[in-house]
């Protein structure tokens, strides 16, 4: 009875042979007909148990690998390309290091499955997936990696919205990397993907009407690229929004206000809105209403004007090209109003404001000088006389 089991075991082991590496199983062949291999050619379903644990050595031996790979690359290939006098390459290495190392787990479960002997159309499906994944996610990272051509390419037509429309262009190219990967892979699970494009051509008309607003999103980026009206980094507001543009997406343009919070607006939105770009100025205006109390002499009231008209002349940061008013304007009921008119050479916050500063401390000076003072909210009391008491006693 042994002397069967064991010749029926050899005639198995005999046949055993796999398509994936056939070299490591004719050695485990070898292994179990040899004087030393009684114990690994026990069989456990028809699989020798040298089998299942070479199946599982090879997969955590190539999980190693792709450790060992990530670690080379990092301390290795990585210091390598920053000697080049080119960033593409750091930045290729940096993207591909992921489709890479994942290839070496590709060919783990691989040759784990074969060593099993379960090479069955399901598992040749999913091997096939990972492959064909893997081939699309590195062309996916090649595509963010290359982003720069893109940019490049992109400032040849128009250097000003030259990241703007890069991103837009990347954006587009990675929906279509994505179509295309994932056409693939229903295509080797034997999905009719042309079929399926003609069942989504039936129901075109309810799938438009679903996607309007993300199609109405979409020509609104596009519109505002063509329009220039936006860039990321500028400083607009938007009806009640207000802050500076951080990125202009195919559906949405983020905004972070002041107070540091992130706003999300639909496209469409904004191209259908009002939009006041504070940043496209170039100058910043100043209006200041001066108020004098009423005690000033009319002479003092001139000189104040002619020494403020002075200062701001002769004021670096003011723009002498553009309107400039001192005008004596109004008498209120506390005080003498006097305004000022004039622009800033530049319209950035911090500037504006120290520009603002020096002209206002040089106004309160001036007045100082004429020995005229600041008016406040106030009420004079006139009595002209005196009612009489009368005696009503007598």
């Amino acid at each position: 009875m042994n002397e069967h089991n064991t010749t029926n075991t050899e005639e198995i082991i005999k046949q055993l042979d796999i398509n994936f590496f056939p070299q490591i199983q004719s050695y485990l062949n070898e292994l179990y007909l040899s004087e030393k291999g009684t114990f690994f050619s026990k069989l456990y379903f028809d699989i020798p148990l040298g089998n299942i644990l070479a199946a599982i050595f090879s997969l955590f031996f190539f999980l190693l690998l792709r450790k060992m790979f990530a670690k080379l690359v990092i301390q290795v290939l990585q210091p390598l390309a920053k000697q080049t006098q080119t960033y593409y390459d750091d930045r290729i290495l940096s993207a591909l290091r992921g489709p890479l190392s994942f290839v070496f787990f590709t060919i783990g479960v691989r040759l784990f499955f074969a060593l099993l002997f379960l090479e069955t159309p399901i598992v040749e499906k999913i091997i096939n997936t990972m492959i064909m994944f893997n081939l699309f996610w590195a062309i996916y990272a090649m595509v963010h990696a290359l982003r720069g051509v893109i940019y490049h390419f992109t400032e040849r037509f128009n250097p000003e919205l030259s990241h703007e429309m890069g991103n837009f262009l990347l954006t587009v190219i990675r929906v279509i990397v994505l179509s295309i990967g994932l056409g693939a892979i229903l295509q080797l699970w034997g999905v009719n993907v042309a079929g399926l494009m003609a069942g989504l051509g039936i129901g075109g008309l309810a799938f438009a009407l679903a996607a309007k607003d993300t199609a109405a999103n979409l020509f609104g980026s596009i519109a505002l690229l063509l329009d220039k009206s936006i860039r990321i980094g500028e400083w607009i507001r938007i009806d009640e929004v207000e802050g500076v543009v951080e990125d202009i997406g195919m559906r949405t343009t983020k905004i972070r206000t002041f107070k540091k919070s992130l706003i999300t607006l639909p496209n469409q939105v904004i191209a259908n809105s009002p939009i006041e770009n504070f940043s496209r100025r170039g100058i910043r205006r100043i209006k200041i209403k001066l108020g004098l109390t009423y005690d000033a002499s009319s002479e003092q009231i001139e000189h104040v004007i002619a020494d403020i008209k002075t200062m701001l002349r002769n004021h670096k940061g003011i723009a002498q090209n553009e309107m400039m008013l001192v005008k004596f304007t109004t008498f209120d009921d506390s005080s003498l109003g006097i305004l000022v008119y004039t622009f800033t050479k530049t319209s950035k916050w911090e500037k504006y404001l120290k520009i603002k500063e020096e002209v206002n401390i040089n106004i309160m000076k001036i007045v100082e000088n004429n020995n005229v003072a600041f008016a406040f909210p106030s009420q004079s009391l006139y009595i002209e006389s005196m009612p009489k008491v009368l005696d009503n006693q007598k």
